[in-house]
C-alpha cells in the first residue's frame, strides 16, 4: 500500500495560528509520528510525505506528486480554526456515501476518535483541492481548533500528538488490512536497524538521500536522549534478528560504518 502523507501548510504558509501555535508545526509533528508508527509496526506500506521539514509547497505540487507516484491513498493532516472545538474529517464533496473514500473515512474517523480526546464534529465533505485533484481515495482530517484554549492545550502535549498519530495509524491499518510486523517469538523483540544517529537534521537527511541512491529505503526518526535531540536514520525493523543482521551488513557494504541495531 502506497500512502501519500501530507502535513498541511509549511514554510511561508503557517496555516491557522492561535495560543502560541502554528498549524504547520503541529501537522508536521503528527505526520512524522504517524510515519514512524506505520513503518515500525506494519508490513506492506510505502510512504511518501509532501514535506518532512518546514518548507513551502503548493497544493498543485502536492497532488501532482501523489498522482505521479501512484499513491493508493492520500491523507492530509490539518488543524482547524474559527471558534469551534473537536475533530472532523472530509472526503471530496462529489463522492457518494458508498464510495471507497467514504468507507475508508468511516473506519479512520472512528479510530482517531478513540484516542484524541476531542468531541466528534462528524464526517463531512468538501471541495478542497487535495480531495478533488488527487486520483486516489483521499481524506483530510481536522484535528482540533488551534484558537480554542482546550484544544490548543492538548496540541502542546507530545503525548496527545502521539495519540492522534496512533489513531490515524490504527485506522489506516484497519482500512487497508496492513499486517503487523512480527516480533521475535522467543523474546517479543523488534530489531530496528539504525543507519546513523545525528544531532543535525540536515546530516540525517543527507544520509537518507545517500541510502536512497543505493536503493535502500530509510527515514528519520527523532528521539530525545538525556535531554538532547537525536535524528536517527532507520533503515528497517525486523522481528527476526538474522534479518536485521543482514540489513546491517548491507549498510556496511555501502560504506555506513556507524550503523547499529536497537532491540525493543
Amino acid at each position: 500500500m502506497k500512502l501519500y502523507l501530507d502535513p498541511g501548510h509549511g514554510g511561508t504558509d503557517p496555516g491557522a495560528q492561535g495560543n502560541g501555535l502554528n498549524e504547520k508545526d503541529v501537522t508536521l509533528d503528527i505526520a512524522l509520528k504517524l510515519r514512524t508508527i506505520l513503518l515500525n509496526q506494519y508490513e506492506n506500506i510505502d510512504i511518501k510525505m509532501s514535506r518532512t521539514s518546514d518548507i513551502t509547497k503548493g497544493l498543485t505540487e502536492r497532488t501532482n506528486e501523489a498522482n505521479s507516484w501512484g499513491a493508493d491513498y492520500y491523507l492530509a493532516i490539518h488543524i482547524n480554526a474559527g471558534g469551534g472545538t473537536g475533530y472532523e474529517d472530509y472526503i471530496y464533496s462529489g463522492l457518494s456515501d458508498t464510495s471507497t473514500s467514504a468507507k475508508y473515512q468511516d473506519i479512520i474517523h472512528a479510530e482517531v476518535l478513540k484516542l484524541n480526546g476531542l468531541t466528534d464534529r462528524g464526517q463531512k465533505k468538501a471541495n478542497f483541492h487535495v480531495l478533488r485533484e488527487s486520483h486516489m481515495p483521499a481524506l483530510l482530517s481536522e484535528n482540533g481548533f488551534i484558537d480554542n484554549t482546550h484544544d490548543a492545550g492538548l496540541m502542546k502535549q507530545s503525548s496527545w500528538r502521539q495519540n492522534v498519530a496512533q489513531g490515524h495509524a490504527n485506522g489506516l491499518a484497519k482500512a487497508f488490512n496492513l499486517p503487523k510486523k512480527a516480533v521475535d517469538p522467543g523474546t517479543g523483540t523488534l530489531y530496528k536497524v539504525i543507519a546513523g544517529s545525528f544531532q543535525s537534521r540536515e546530516n540525517a537527511d543527507d544520509r537518507v538521500t545517500y541510502l536512497s541512491s543505493k536503493g535502500i529505503d530509510s527515514f528519520v526518526d527523532t528521539v530525545t536522549i538525556s535531554g538532547k535531540i537525536w535524528y536517527r536514520v532507520q533503515a528497517g525493523a525486523y522481528g527476526n534478528r538474522a534479518n536485521a543482521d543482514d540489513r546491517l551488513n548491507e549498510l556496511k557494504q555501502v560504506g555506513i560504518t556507524d550503523a547499529f541495531i536497537i532491540a525493543e
